[in-house]
């Protein structure tokens, strides 16, 4: 998949795990954009350690839910850091 597809499938990604986990984030759309493609490159990496299988193909299930997997993971922690950062 060429970087193209990885900006895209972490955009939707991204957008997805927004709706999932619904509330006030700083940053807006652009950091919502990186978290989606860093959390799809995470859920990549996380699948082909425990499953055996990547983000291979963009219009496999498997590379949608790992993606998805991946940002919900780090859309949690960022708000877990930011959150602290902004109560403190």
């Amino acid at each position: 998949m060429g970087i193209l597809g990885w900006i895209v499938l972490g955009l939707l990604a991204g957008l997805i795990a927004k709706a999932i986990m619904p509330g006030k984030d700083p940053g807006g759309i652009i950091v919502t954009i990186l978290i989606g493609i860093v959390g799809a490159i995470l859920g990549g990496f996380i699948g082909n350690a425990i499953f055996g299988k990547g983000l291979s193909n963009f219009f496999d299930l498997g590379t949608w839910l790992l993606a998805i997997g991946g940002s919900l993971i780090l859309l949690a922690i960022y708000r877990a850091v930011i959150g602290n950062r902004a109560r403190a």
